[in-house]
């Protein structure tokens, strides 16, 4: 399979990129050599490869969720620079 310009001019369409004509011809050659790189890899025996889905042996470690007393307001806003009541004030930035 081979990237043509036209191929690479309807993908910047579709990404709403405008590319000059040596661009199209860079990513035309660039994409091409993706596509020759992954028919590398496809000629690779893998029939006794197990599938993963990462490279390494990674596990979830989680804890126990267990209920603690949450911060008081006074400590949350004890190095508030300004503050209204119980809240935060912070400048207004919609009009």
């Amino acid at each position: 399979m081979s990237i043509t310009a036209e191929d690479v001019k309807h993908i910047a369409a579709l990404s709403r990129l405008k590319l000059s004509g040596d661009e199209i011809e860079l990513f035309g050659r660039q994409l091409n050599d993706i596509l020759h790189y992954v028919d590398q890899l496809n000629e690779l025996d893998t029939k006794d490869i197990e599938p993963t889905s990462h490279v390494l042996p990674i596990n979830n470690v989680f804890r126990e969720d267990v209920e603690t007393p949450s911060l008081d307001r006074e400590d949350a806003l004890m190095n508030a620079p300004d503050r209204a009541g119980g809240f935060y004030r912070v400048p207004k930035i919609i009009e």
